[in-house]
């Protein structure tokens, strides 16, 4: 399918690696030109030379955490009238709610609720003028299924759904779309265990481990960035301009419900 984006211009926070370097691979396949972000130099530059390389569109690399107002300001001076934002930043580690104290609830309320309200604020009535825009905004199936010890992460990003719930509804009107993807279990960084640094996981640990996480979701497997991705860009594509201030669940069946 053609989406309609190519040659549309996109931020793409956090994807040097995982899911943001999912949409971010997706995106460029369909054309669209980027700007990508992660703390880790040389890991961004690894995926800025693939996006590159694989599909020829313009990629512009900004160093450093979104959260940070310095970096989004970079981001922004790097890609001034986007027509695709999106969101997504690294959660707070799994704490039990006892132990966290008001600069860590700060920190993550910073992290998944305000930093994705001011980038959007940013971009939003640039897009509206323009005609065309689309924020997909990269949250959890916490949201829905709380997860003890992520407490902090699911509130955050609860908070965001409804904070932008309304917003959505503003200018839709104008060709401008919100919509929330909520990962569920997925083959990233995030769940898998902590190791040395370059040691490689043994295949077969791998693999257990693998078994193990999917154990209870339906499709009996994790799902994968690239899948993800794709949901993304479709998202942001031109056919989806009537779906707006959606929650879309991308978790192979996990979350449970016929509503």
């Amino acid at each position: 399918m053609d989406l309609g984006i190519r040659g549309k211009k996109a931020i793409v926070c956090a994807s040097s690696k995982g899911l943001g370097r999912g949409c971010a691979m997706a995106l460029a396949e369909a054309g669209c030109d980027l700007v990508v972000n992660g703390r880790n130099a040389d890991q961004l530059a690894k995926t800025a030379a693939e996006l590159r390389e694989r599909f020829g569109v313009e990629v512009t690399e900004i160093v450093g955490d979104v959260s940070k107002p310095e970096v989004q300001k970079a981001l922004l001076a790097a890609c001034p009238d986007p027509d695709i934002l999106v969101n997504n930043n690294g959660g707070p580690p799994l704490r039990d709610f006892r132990e966290l104290d008001r600069e860590k609830i700060l920190e993550g309320v910073t992290q998944n609720m305000v930093t994705p309200v001011e980038l959007v604020q940013a971009v939003i009535d640039g897009m509206a003028k323009r005609g065309f825009g689309r924020i997909v905004n990269i949250t959890s199936l916490s949201v829905y299924v709380p997860i003890p010890g992520l407490d902090l992460s699911s509130g955050a990003r609860a908070g965001l759904t409804s904070f932008l719930a309304g917003v959505a509804r503003t200018v839709i009107d104008r060709n401008v779309t919100i919509n929330n993807m909520l990962p569920g279990k997925l083959d990233t960084d995030r769940l898998r265990p902590a190791r040395e640094a370059g040691t490689p996981e043994d295949p077969a640990a791998a693999a257990a481990r693998k078994t193990q996480a999917a154990a209870n979701v339906p499709a009996k497997r994790l799902g994968t960035p690239e899948e993800f991705g794709q949901i993304c860009a479709f998202l942001c594509s031109v056919h989806a301009g009537y779906l707006t201030g959606q929650n879309i669940p991308v978790d192979g069946g996990l979350y449970v419900s016929a509503f």
